[in-house]
């Protein structure tokens, strides 16, 4: 249970739902797929399946488009995050082995 994922970023959300809730198009989250800005992942059936976290992150995609921040700019600033945030798990990890902490 300790590798399970939160609720949150479980992959349970169909694509329909999602336009739903963020009021975008599905083929504008297709498109934003496409642009490597989200990852879904594929049933059995093929079908797209999102997280809460993704649904997030398309909502915040959309108030930066609005805003007229460009598709390749999100994605540099999502890869600077993503970078900064296994950087300071790397980090995290290392003290934790150095001071003998154990994650439970």
């Amino acid at each position: 249970m300790d590798n399970e994922p939160s609720y949150k970023d479980k992959k349970v959300i169909s694509i329909g739902v999602v336009s739903e809730l963020t009021g975008l198009t599905e083929r504008k989250i297709r498109y934003y797929e496409e642009k490597n800005l989200i990852f879904p992942k594929r049933s059995k059936g093929g079908y797209r399946k999102y997280s809460f976290g993704d649904v997030e992150r398309l909502m915040d995609i959309a108030d930066q488009r609005e805003e007229g921040v460009t598709t390749k700019e999100i994605k540099q600033e999502l890869s600077k995050k993503e970078r900064k945030e296994q950087k300071q798990k790397m980090i995290r990890g290392q003290l934790n082995a150095q001071f003998g902490i154990q994650k439970k």
